[in-house]
């Protein structure tokens, strides 16, 4: 029964996912190598849950409650020697992750359940140098943790039966909706499908279609929008499947079939512009490169993210 649970990496994942799990009322140690970085995550933490409160869905009784489940820590062997369940949220560095593996495989219970939340590594890699690979799986969340409800699971052949029905049992009761992969591919699920989408968007803004505005309203206003209650596969039933067979056969051999990056992107990236981090990416942030006003944005980002889950909650 999993009591216990350690989060290693206090980041823009980390925090987030210690989060979840003290709300949900596990006693939760985060552990990252240097004391700055976990006061900025205990900050970031704390502007979550007063978020939760404003929107009505947590009381304060409830978020003093989460605060005092979770404590901190840069000393490894303290934050996972009792700890049930193991969530890694490192760098994806896959040398430093068999490292990391090495030492917990050391310093933890031997059935300590260890998930990482790589999106990048079929865990077919980060099991390869184990001795205890039975235990070991993937959740991978998505950002920001504490809002979005997908956790992507996958095991290897050698994880064990009871290692994945006590990771899906407790992916559930965080509150999130847990989908089990019966194959480990590149990407997993999600990133592959967003990756395709990413791909033709650039493809479209770099062919002058529209703005990248009005791209991206084509998407939060039609598609998005009943993505968020009907998934593509679903919404093929209700069109028809002889109609998406059409359109399909149409609009296939136009597609942007690139198997890189798409150029446009690379063409940013080499000049520096990366987004909210460096106050311009495609759109850009001149005007709100502070701190405070970027931060204003990711929380009315967020404020957004948990009205809707309020309304998709059964």
């Amino acid at each position: 029964m999993v009591q216990k649970i350690t989060v290693i990496g206090s980041g823009v994942m980390g925090h987030g996912i210690a989060q979840l799990y003290a709300v949900a009322g596990y006693t939760v140690t985060v552990h990252d190598i240097r004391p700055e970085l976990l006061e900025q995550a205990s900050i970031l933490m704390e502007n979550n849950l007063d978020l939760l409160v404003q929107e009505g869905v947590l009381t304060q009784q409830a978020t003093r409650e989460a605060r005092r489940r979770i404590q901190f820590t840069t000393d490894l062997e303290a934050a996972v020697h009792d700890a049930d369940f193991i969530t890694e949220v490192i760098p994806e560095v896959l040398e430093l992750k068999w490292e990391l593996y090495a030492k917990l495989e050391l310093l933890a219970k031997p059935d300590a359940i260890i998930a990482s939340n790589t999106s990048t590594f079929p865990i077919a890699q980060l099991i390869e140098k184990a001795t205890t690979s039975h235990r070991m799986i993937i959740t991978h969340f998505f950002n920001p943790a504490q809002l979005v409800p997908l956790v992507e699971v996958v095991k290897h052949d050698v994880t064990s039966d009871e290692v994945v029905a006590t990771t899906l049992d407790l992916m559930r009761a965080i509150g999130k909706e847990p989908v089990l992969l019966k194959k480990d591919v590149p990407g997993f699920i999600a990133n592959r499908l967003q990756a395709a989408l990413v791909r033709e968007a650039f493809h479209l803004l770099k062919e002058g279609v529209a703005s990248a505005r009005d791209i991206d309203t084509a998407v939060t206003a039609g598609p998005g929008f009943r993505w968020a209650f009907v998934g593509p596969i679903e919404t093929v039933d209700y069109g028809g499947l002889d109609t998406w067979k059409r359109v399909l056969d149409n609009l296939a051999p136009v597609l942007d079939k690139q198997e890189s990056a798409p150029a446009l992107l690379n063409e940013l990236v080499q000049a520096g512009k990366l987004g909210t981090k460096s106050g311009e990416g495609v759109y850009s942030y001149a005007d709100t490169a502070e701190t405070s006003d970027v931060a204003a944005k990711i929380k009315e980002r967020d404020t957004r993210y948990i009205r809707l889950a309020k309304i998709k909650k059964p």
